[in-house]
């Protein structure tokens, strides 16, 4: 059975509709989305080389987590459900600090991706080596020093997604993190 999303309108009110991914994407329907950037005590943060399988960005490196809300879900709910189902992490509610939304949209191929886009981060030291990938989704994570992907943002997204205002709420959180 397919994943069903909350159609939202253009300014992200929920419509009363649900539709199937595959609708969402052949018709362009707005839904919500999460990312999730896992910080550890070195201030690195972990990303996940997307599945060469993946209809969108295959083989590149992309956030620490991340996918659709389900209808009826919180985007809370869903940062734990993807941190579960992709890296085998589990995580509570004080685990999630929300830092921001956007909306965007990605055209690739016939895929018309809408989506109000929540941003969270996880603070956890985790070993790479211990977590249970979902190879479907996940082909491989590794740490990148913060300066190293703030360059990678900053040159054009190198080697990794070009998911425009994710990567930059990233770079926020760590300026507001070197003011505190």
């Amino acid at each position: 059975m397919q994943e069903t999303f909350d159609i939202l309108d253009t300014k992200g009110r929920y419509t009363g509709k649900v539709a199937t991914r595959d609708e969402c994407h052949q018709s362009g329907h707005w839904h919500k989305a999460v990312a999730i950037f896992i910080i550890n005590s070195k201030n690195q943060v972990l990303l996940q080389k997307r599945s060469d399988s993946k209809k969108l960005w295959p083989g590149m490196w992309d956030v620490s987590a991340g996918g659709h809300v389900l209808a009826g879900e919180f985007g809370f709910q869903a940062v734990m459900r993807e941190c579960e189902e992709e890296l085998d992490i589990k995580l509570d509610k004080n685990d999630i600090t929300f830092i921001g939304a956007t909306t965007s949209t990605n055209l690739k191929g016939n895929v018309i991706n809408n989506h109000f886009n929540e941003y969270y981060i996880v603070h956890k030291d985790l070993d790479p080596l211990t977590l249970k990938l979902q190879t479907e989704e996940v082909s491989e994570v590794e740490w990148i020093d913060r300066d190293e992907i703030i360059r990678r943002i900053q040159n054009h997204y190198e080697g990794i997604t070009d998911k425009e205002g994710c990567w930059e709420y990233l770079i926020e959180y760590y300026k507001w993190q070197q003011n505190q």
